[in-house]
């Protein structure tokens, strides 16, 4: 039997130039609506949301009323989005690459078992025209959304995303009866680093210790900077024992830590709080018991774990 490879074709939007493709069976539209009748539907639709999800599923419903297609794949790697409609079909497909005064507003690709002709490439690229500026706005929302919950200095969560994530995961740990774990980790005099070096120094400290948190981490577990020069990590699916293990270990890669400036070298500890989820336990006694038991670290001569019993 043969088999029909897969046919890819890259578009830049703003030209709207693309290699057709042969030897193409037309495929009528689920309702036939003129390239201008659908053009003025979705300037009128995607004008309603700022989802970038939702603004996608308008134009891929009311898209299909001038063009027949299986899925919609949508991919833009900087924003981390990726959003799929449809059933993907492998056999045909063509790829556009959207592009606003110089501005790459990611990469679309439509799927489906018959090629598709030159008028209906025509009749997409037509429509795709109303769906760039919403797009835009989508996308400028998406990164607005996520900057209120990173820390600017780190990029790691800030406050507000510390709560909402351990909110969820304790929820989740009380319902399915899993275990979590948190730590709560402080620099060891970290009031000297300013003191003695200046604050463009210390901020530079906090970052480098947060990158080397994050390198330690698995994908699962979440990092935050709960103020000042101290951390959280929320480890899920993570029992007291383990929990002590990776605060040892993320213990021991900020005690190598060496940051250097020009009056020399930087070495880095950091005193940790460790806390189990108890049964029924609230978020705020969580995080009471791990602060507490940070405490006993840093009375205690510093660069050490406490547990939490």
């Amino acid at each position: 039997m043969m088999h029909t490879q897969p046919i890819s074709n890259v578009i830049h939007i703003e030209k709207k130039t693309a290699q057709r493709l042969k030897d193409t069976v037309p495929a009528q539209p689920l309702i036939a609506l003129s390239a201008a009748e659908v053009r003025q539907q979705l300037l009128m639709q995607l004008q309603s949301s700022l989802d970038l999800r939702a603004v996608l599923t308008m134009f891929f419903n009311t898209s299909q009323r001038l063009v027949a297609y299986d899925s919609l794949v949508f991919n833009h790697a900087a924003h981390d989005a990726e959003v799929v409609l449809g059933a993907a079909h492998s056999q045909h497909r063509i790829q556009y690459t959207l592009n606003y005064q110089s501005e790459f507003l990611g990469d679309m690709t439509f799927t489906r078992a018959q090629r598709f002709s030159d008028l209906e490439l025509g009749n997409l690229e037509s429509i795709m025209s109303s769906l760039v500026l919403p797009l835009r706005n989508a996308l400028l929302y998406s990164t607005a959304l996520q900057n209120a919950l990173k820390d600017p200095l780190t990029g790691i969560g800030n406050r507000n995303s510390m709560q909402a994530t351990l909110e969820r995961d304790i929820a989740i740990a009380h319902r399915h009866n899993h275990a979590l774990s948190v730590l709560m980790i402080d620099i060891d005099y970290f009031k000297r680093v300013n003191d003695i070096y200046g604050h463009n120094m210390g901020d530079l400290v906090l970052t480098k210790v947060a990158q080397t948190l994050e390198k330690q981490l698995r994908n699962t577990d979440s990092l935050f900077r709960y103020g000042g020069e101290e951390f959280l990590v929320v480890l899920p699916n993570t029992a007291s024992t383990e929990a002590v293990l990776v605060a040892e270990r993320l213990r021991e890669s900020l005690e190598s830590l060496l940051i250097s400036n020009e009056q020399g070298v930087i070495n880095v500890t950091a005193s940790l709080g460790c806390a189990t989820l108890n049964t029924d336990e609230s978020l705020s006694s969580l995080l009471q018991r791990s602060d507490k038991a940070l405490y006993a670290a840093k009375h205690n001569g510093r660069n050490q774990v406490q547990y939490a019993s």
